[in-house]
Order: structure tokens, then C-alpha cells, then sequence
């Protein structure tokens, strides 16, 4: 029997990869190539096996009847060889290799990549590659050994643990709370400058979750600025735009740093969990189990972002109005629609 080739192989990963994330973008950037070098490596593979895999256009690629059949019969060989290569790891007792983490782009600035360096001054043999991404990615068909993210475990393919709450905060720089006064009330909201944020995914604008009394209301003010990245916010915030609403491990970095307090926090909400989520193939994994157990350290409880938000918010700004009258209500027309 002819032995299969390494060039072979390499197109039939290109091409599982390709079609499981629907472009030959995506999956080079799974695998850590260039698209043309995807591109190529599928075309090979098709002139190789005398068939069309893809229908092409210029947004995406759509699998042929064969493309489907040849599909499941990749990802099977790409199962077994996933199997093979975490059960050779799994009979290390050191931490040792590559260690694939997925993380939001926010979590992964202020929470993950401060503490990194520890963990690899701790495992040296162990390298990290944290990838970052709003988007959610298939932790199985993307190869990631543990994923961060916020929420529930949905995909019973996975193991899961809760790290953290999700505490959702609305956040103002102290000049603009001295310029324009500090709401006592999310009805308040109406007379000061809003910044939201625009979901990528769906264009939908952010909804502001308050507590009040025994049930929580969602608003949605009228923004003057929206954007649609979370980090974005809080510049915008510490430059004096308005009030935002902000993760509140996000805001504790510029609340340590004097530069945005808390307001509303009476009425402040947890929104959801942070998780973390690893393949039930992983289980047995040294590299995994370690970095498991150092997820303890970095979300440690209760959170330290929340103890200094909650001391910081008993701190009160003293506004311009409170020192010489009351501040022109703003022109906006009001907080939107409740839920």
C-alpha cells in the first residue's frame, strides 16, 4: 500500500479546518499559516482526488456533496489523531509543550496576560498561546485546551467551572462628575451623556441591567457615543465623555488608577459567570490541570476588582454643582425602552 505524504496530510487539515470555520481566513489562523498557503494546500488536495471539494465565491465556501462526505471522514482522522496526541501528554506528569487559551480581548488585557508571565516562570517548559477574540470559538474544532468566557456551559462536549461572578457596573471619570454632578437614580440618567456599547455580532446596542427594588430593569439611554469594542468604552469614559456601563474587572484597572469611579452601585447587577471550559479530552492533561489550578489564583474569591470597586465607590466625588448650584438638565430626550 502507497504510504500517505506529509504534503497529504497537510492538505486534508487545511481542508477540514477550512470547512468546519468556513474560510481559508479562519482556518489560517487556526493553524498559524497564511490563507494562500491554506488555499493552495486544498487545491492540491483536490487535483490530487479528482474532485471539487468547494463551491467558491468571493465571501465564503460551500462544501460539494463530496466535499460533506470527505468532511466527516477529515474530522474523524483529526478526532483520532487529537486522541493520540493528549493521551502521550497525558502520560507526562510535567507541564510540557503548547497550551492553546481562548479569551475575550478585554478579559485577556487586564486579567489573563498581567498573570501569564507568573505561570510561566512556574512551568518554563510549558509555552502559552492566549488567543483573543470577541467572537466565541469552537473550542473542539479549534484545537483550544481551555477557553475563558462568560456564561453557562451550553455544549455537552465540554467540562466546565465557574470562576467568577459577572458584575456589570456603570462608570463616570471624576472630572465629568464635577463638571455635570453624580445620578443618584438610573431615572437620572436622562440628564447626563450616556457612551454604550454596539454588539459586533449583532449590531444590538447594549441594554443596562439596574436592580431595582426586587426586580432588575434594563435600559437602553440614548447614547452619545456608541462603539463597539467594551475596552473602547472606558477610554472614552476616562476622557470625559459621560456614564457607561462597564464589566467591573475591566473598569478596576483605570478605578486603581483614579482615572473612573463607580456610580449607581446600589443598583449594580450580576450580569452572568466567568467560566472556563476544556474538552472532556483534556481531562487527563498535565498542561491543562495546571493552568486550572492557577485560574484559582487569578480569579480568586470574592474578586479583588470588586472589593476595590465596592470601596471605591463609598468614596464621593465632590461635583462643581454641589459647591454652586444645580447643572442645566442636558438636551437629551430620555433613557429608551425598558425591559
Amino acid at each position: 500500500m502507497e504510504q500517505i505524504g506529509l504534503d497529504r496530510l497537510t492538505g486534508i487539515v487545511a481542508f477540514a479546518r477550512s470547512a468546519s470555520l468556513g474560510s481559508y481566513t479562519a482556518a489560517a489562523r487556526v493553524l498559524g499559516i497564511s490563507p494562500s498557503a491554506v488555499s493552495k494546500s486544498v487545491q492540491r488536495l483536490e487535483q490530487r482526488l479528482g474532485l471539487r471539494l468547494f463551491s467558491r465565491t468571493t465571501r465564503s465556501l460551500t462544501l460539494t456533496p463530496e466535499g460533506r462526505d470527505l468532511h466527516e471522514r477529515a474530522l474523524r482522522l483529526l478526532r483520532e489523531a487529537e486522541e493520540i496526541e493528549q493521551a502521550a501528554v497525558a502520560a507526562r506528569s510535567e507541564p510540557a509543550g503548547v497550551l492553546k487559551v481562548a479569551a475575550s480581548l478585554p478579559m485577556g488585557v487586564h486579567l489573563l496576560g498581567p498573570a501569564l508571565p507568573r505561570f510561566h516562570r512556574r512551568y518554563p517548559r510549558l509555552s502559552i498561546d492566549l488567543r483573543l477574540n470577541d467572537r466565541v470559538v469552537d473550542i473542539i474544532e479549534e484545537g483550544i485546551d481551555v477557553a475563558i468566557r462568560v456564561g453557562e456551559l451550553a455544549d455537552t462536549r465540554l467540562i466546565s467551572r465557574r470562576l467568577a461572578p459577572h458584575r456589570v457596573c456603570a462608570f463616570a471619570s471624576p472630572d465629568y462628575l464635577r463638571r455635570r454632578g453624580t445620578p443618584k437614580h438610573p431615572d437620572e440618567l436622562v440628564q447626563h451623556d450616556c457612551v454604550n456599547f454596539r454588539y459586533q455580532s449583532s449590531g444590538q446596542a447594549l441594554r443596562w441591567p439596574f436592580r431595582i427594588g426586587e426586580r432588575v430593569v434594563e435600559i437602553t439611554p440614548e447614547p452619545g457615543i456608541i462603539v463597539d469594542a467594551s475596552e473602547t468604552v472606558a477610554t472614552v469614559l476616562v476622557a470625559g465623555g459621560g456614564i457607561g456601563i462597564s464589566p467591573t474587572y475591566l473598569a478596576a484597572t483605570y478605578v486603581r488608577r483614579g482615572e473612573l469611579v463607580p456610580v449607581l452601585q446600589a443598583f449594580a447587577v450580576q450580569r452572568s459567570v466567568i467560566t472556563a471550559l476544556w474538552p472532556e479530552s483534556r481531562r487527563g492533561s498535565p498542561n491543562v490541570r495546571a493552568f486550572l489550578a492557577f485560574l484559582d489564583e487569578v480569579f480568586p474569591s470574592p474578586p479583588p476588582w470588586d472589593r476595590l470597586i465596592d470601596d471605591r465607590g463609598r468614596q464621593p466625588v465632590l461635583a462643581d454643582q454641589e459647591k454652586s448650584g444645580p447643572v442645566a438638565p442636558s438636551s437629551k430626550s430620555g433613557t429608551g425602552t425598558k425591559g
